[in-house]
């Protein structure tokens, strides 16, 4: 894998690569950053692919659940992708609010390709700064509907303004991270959850009524009908402060 990052003013491209058993790769592809530049890469690194987490306790969970046992077994060692950046989590899940997958990424591209930063033809997500000055015309103009535009731009306003930060929401308890994102437009339960799954790190964060983790609930229990949210709550139960992992191991046996 290879990303761009821009750290104290400079891009720093790196390359991510497997090394030998339980080790990663990192090498540095624009010269060869500062001590600080390089302490920054790695700790995105371990934020990005939620290298800190000890599995232990969700696997042994898992192996007594009829859903996910399976799922732990076939996936074994896979964990959370998360988004670190919240402007950037926040835009992706509003973007993907009622379309598929496909135009989700269609939206992204043309979103990053028009307000982004380019180096070496790898791109930085667009600055909310800059976001928060745009009009609802210029993001109609990549085929945003009026409400995502308007709710996108207000987003990155709060950022901006400091309204609304990664680093308060990750100062409140989950109920109050997911209370404070809420109040702001376009932002609704499953949006602060998927927030609160792929970006802050909350393990407990459960987008209950996630269409994708209801089929594959449907698939996983072999059932001819999605199951409704009190039985998906049901089911939940044992997953308790693992439900974030959960939705991910779900959401991979999609594909």
């Amino acid at each position: 894998m290879r990303k761009l990052l821009k750290i104290d003013g400079a891009p720093v491209l790196f390359e991510l690569s497997s090394g030998e058993v339980g080790t990663l790769l990192l090498r540095f592809l624009n010269g060869m950053p500062s001590e600080a530049q390089k302490a920054a890469v790695v700790e995105y690194v371990r934020e990005w692919l939620d290298l800190d987490r000890d599995l232990a306790p969700f696997y042994a969970m898992a192996a007594e659940d009829s859903i996910l046992k399976s799922l732990a077994e076939k996936y074994y060692g896979l964990r959370v992708i998360r988004i670190p950046d919240l402007f950037e989590a926040l835009c992706w899940a509003i973007m993907g609010q009622q379309i598929n997958l496909a135009f989700a990424y269609t939206l992204k591209r043309r979103f990053v390709e028009a307000f982004g930063e380019s180096f070496q033809s790898y791109w930085l997500f667009p600055r909310p700064e800059q976001v928060a000055t745009l009009t609802v015309d210029e993001l109609r103009e990549l085929q945003f509907t009026g409400k995502k535009a308007e709710y996108i731009i207000e987003v990155a306003q709060q950022l901006a303004t400091g309204k609304l930060s990664k680093q308060a929401l990750l100062e409140l308890t989950p109920a109050a991270a997911e209370k404070q994102m809420v109040k702001v437009r376009g932002i609704g339960p499953w949006t602060a959850n998927y927030v609160r799954l792929r970006c802050l790190g909350d393990t407990s964060a459960f987008p209950l009524a996630d269409v994708g983790l209801h089929n594959a609930i449907k698939a996983q229990l072999g059932l001819e009908r999605k199951p409704t949210l009190t039985e998906m709550e049901h089911l939940a139960r044992p997953w308790k402060n693992w439900e974030a992992y959960a939705t991910f191991y779900l959401w991979r046996s999609l594909y």
